[in-house]
């Protein structure tokens, strides 16, 4: 029976390339004899491995059983390190970016910062999670990491401790009556239930049912896909949230909404900016296409591919690069981001946390005629152009809302 053209060529495309194969195994050979140390022969096949996924992207790597277990204790809300995501381009680690209240976050390390030395140790080429490795500890060791930040002539030295990493991922705050604040820094197990808590007690503290609503997802680098799905469920009535899309059956997977919005539909702003990852770009991309939420700030980091942990022998695994998030309107984050509705970037000297800003002292009872002391809100405010901006937007909302609605007779 005669081979159609189509089926040679499938059995050409899976067949394996005996060239290749035997140059590995003429180069594995030249190394074990020539190199100028003896190299042992499963390092040299870690190596290899270790080359072969760095060449895919910066994601995807070999977890040796210490890597692995780690990796599988990230996501619980505590562990050990720096408090920083980072990520892998042009061969040096950058910062994507530090977690509230971390060792990292109180150094002052920015989203877009490189990490060129680990306590001395070029970092060029080395693997990503090899890096990671290095940056963790015991707690209460130091580290130093010489760092390049962009409009930084020279590099710099960033002493650090280690500690044990306990995220409070979910921080909220009357801004005004009416007006509520969430600021979410990591995307964890329990984030989207501590959501929950903390708006309803936004809603008890204004004895009321909110106006509006500023979400800050800046320099939130991301976590875990089922709490950005829920956590944007919450706001939408219905509709898509975010497809994934592979290769294979099994990597291809589309998210849906369940009826009901927890904010009856009142308005919300979210500010990103280029620490905004991941997780946090589902989000913001899920509500930007339902016209949900204005986005405002900053186009954010644009980490918008999956990795599957595939378990191997002897404790060890594969993270895999194996597909894409797109948004509700089909657009791709990996290396675009979200672009915001608004463009504000933060100003000289501005501080997106604000629970960290400086206070204004109390002038009150200064002499007569002095002007009274300005409210928490506006104090905030001087530090925080992003947020001026949406909590004047969310104001303006609300005339149009009350303006809009019939009058009772």
């Amino acid at each position: 029976m005669a081979i159609s053209p189509s089926l040679k060529a499938a059995e050409k495309d899976n067949s394996l390339p005996i060239e290749e194969l035997q140059m590995f195994a003429e180069i594995f050979g030249k190394i074990k004899a020539d190199y100028v140390e003896e190299i042992d022969d499963k390092d040299l096949l870690t190596y290899a491995i270790n080359g072969m996924l760095a060449g895919l992207d910066a994601h995807s790597a070999f977890l040796e059983p210490v890597g692995y277990k780690q990796m599988q204790t990230d996501t619980d809300g505590q562990f050990g390190g720096l408090g920083i995501e980072v990520t892998k381009e042009n061969d040096l680690i950058k910062v994507v970016a530090p977690i509230d209240g971390t060792p990292a976050d109180e150094a002052g390390l920015q989203s877009g910062d490189f990490i060129i030395e680990i306590d001395g140790v070029s970092v060029l080429k080395m693997p990503l999670n090899e890096a990671v490795s290095k940056m963790r500890g015991e707690p209460g060791t130091e580290i130093g990491l010489t760092i390049q930040r962009e409009g930084v002539p020279d590099l710099f030295q960033v002493e650090l401790v280690r500690t044990v990493i306990q995220l409070q991922s979910v921080r909220s705050e009357l801004l005004e009556p009416g007006l509520g604040y969430l600021r979410l820094s990591s995307f964890q197990s329990g984030t989207a239930q501590h959501m929950r808590v903390q708006i309803k007690a936004l809603v008890d503290d204004n004895e009321g049912s909110l106006d509006g609503l500023v979400l800050d997802l800046r320099n939130n680098p991301g976590g875990i896909l089922s709490s950005a799905v829920e956590i944007s469920d919450m706001f939408l009535d219905g509709g898509d949230i975010v497809s994934i899309k592979g290769r294979i059956e099994s990597s291809r997977k589309t998210y849906s909404a369940q009826p009901g919005d927890i904010l009856d539909a009142k308005p919300m702003v979210i500010l990103v900016n280029g620490g905004s990852a991941s997780a946090s770009e589902i989000v913001a991309g899920a509500l930007q296409d339902h016209k949900r939420a204005v986005i405002i700030g900053t186009n954010t980091f644009g980490k918008g591919s999956v990795q599957s942990i595939i378990p191997i022998n002897y404790g060890r695994a594969l993270k895999l690069t194996t597909s894409l998030y797109f948004t509700p309107d089909d657009r791709v984050i990996q290396k675009k981001g979200i672009a915001p509705d608004i463009t504000a970037e933060l100003s000289v000297n501005g501080n997106y946390d604000y629970w960290d800003a400086e206070q204004v002292e109390d002038d009150s009872e200064s002499e007569e005629g002095a002007e009274q002391s300005e409210t928490t809100l506006a104090q905030r405010m001087r530090g925080d152009n992003q947020l001026l901006q949406a909590v004047n937007l969310l104001k303006g909302m609300r005339i149009i809302g009350s303006a809009a609605e019939p009058e009772q007779s």
